[in-house]
C-alpha cells in the first residue's frame, strides 16, 4: 500500500476532532450544516452568533436572499423577521475585518507579496509571513460572515454564506467560520431575492451544546501534515501562477 493511502486510512494520526465549543450545526430545509468557527479572527461576531443560536433567534428563518451569478453567489439569512436590515435586541457589533494573530498559526500556503494560508480550517489573507501578522478571511465558497447595514459597525445577527468564491468581499465584510460539511446544502437552496419557495434554518445549534450521543462526530486534516502538505501540491500543479487559498479545503472525515 502506497504512504499516501495509509495517511488516508489514518494510520497516521493526522486529524483532530472539531472543537464542539466552537462550531455549529445548521439543520436546514435542504439538509444538515456543520460549520467551524474561528474566534482568533472574530472573536465578538462568533460569540454573537453562538448567543443567538442559544437564544433561538435563528431557528425556523428564512434563506430569503439566495443569488446565483459568477462571482456573486451566497445565501443570506439571520434576519430576525426576514427582511434586510432586520435586527435582534442585541446592540450593532464593531467590525472585525482583520485580526492580529502570530504567523506561526498560519499554515501559509502561498508567499510573495499576497501571502495566503489557513488559521486552523479558515483560508485567510495576511500582511506578512513572519512576527504577528494582520490576518483577515479569505471569501472562498463555503465562508460565514456577518452581514452588515452600509455603515461597518453595522453587524447585528444576519449572516450569509458562500455558494462561491468572491475575494472583493475580503476586508468588508467579517468572517466567522466556515462550512465543513454541507456546502452541497447551501448550493442546493432554492434562489431568489425571495425565492418563490424559500428554504430555512430549521434549527441551529452549537455543536457543544447537544447531548454527545446525538452530536456528529467530525475530524479536520491538520493543516501542517504530510497529507495537507501533498493536497497543497497538487493543487499548485494544476492551477499554476493563478493558485490561491481558494481553491483548497481543509479535509473532513466523520
Amino acid at each position: 500500500m502506497q504512504p499516501l493511502a495509509l495517511l488516508l486510512l489514518g494510520v497516521v494520526n493526522l486529524w483532530h476532532p472539531v472543537d464542539p465549543q466552537n462550531a455549529l450545526v445548521i439543520d436546514t430545509t435542504k439538509g444538515r450544516l456543520i460549520v467551524q468557527l474561528e474566534p482568533r479572527l472574530a472573536p465578538s461576531a462568533v460569540a454573537r452568533v453562538k448567543r443567538l443560536a442559544r437564544m433561538h433567534v435563528y431557528d425556523g428563518l428564512l434563506m430569503w436572499r439566495v443569488v446565483d451569478r459568477p462571482g456573486f453567489n451566497f445565501v443570506q439569512t439571520g434576519d430576525p423577521h426576514n427582511h434586510d436590515g432586520d435586527r435582534s435586541a442585541l446592540p450593532d457589533l464593531t467590525a472585525e475585518f482583520s485580526a492580529k494573530v502570530p504567523s506561526s498559526q498560519i499554515r501559509f500556503v502561498r508567499y510573495g507579496r499576497a501571502p495566503e494560508g489557513f488559521l486552523g480550517s479558515i483560508p485567510v489573507g495576511a500582511s506578512a509571513v513572519t512576527g504577528t501578522v494582520v490576518a483577515w478571511g479569505a471569501y472562498c465558497d463555503g465562508a460565514m460572515g456577518m452581514g452588515r447595514e452600509r455603515g461597518v459597525d453595522t453587524a447585528n445577527a444576519e449572516i450569509f454564506f458562500m455558494r462561491g468564491t468572491t475575494r472583493y468581499f475580503d476586508h468588508d465584510y467579517t468572517v466567522v467560520g466556515r462550512i465543513l460539511e454541507g456546502l452541497d446544502v447551501i448550493r442546493a437552496a432554492a434562489v431568489g431575492v425571495p425565492p418563490a419557495h424559500p428554504d430555512r434554518m430549521l434549527r441551529v445549534r452549537v455543536l457543544a451544546d447537544l447531548p454527545p450521543s446525538q452530536r456528529p462526530s467530525v475530524e479536520v486534516l491538520d493543516t501542517r501534515s504530510p497529507l495537507f502538505d501533498q493536497l497543497v501540491a497538487r493543487a499548485r500543479r494544476v492551477h499554476g501562477a493563478d493558485f490561491s487559498v481558494c481553491d483548497l479545503a481543509d479535509p473532513v472525515r466523520p
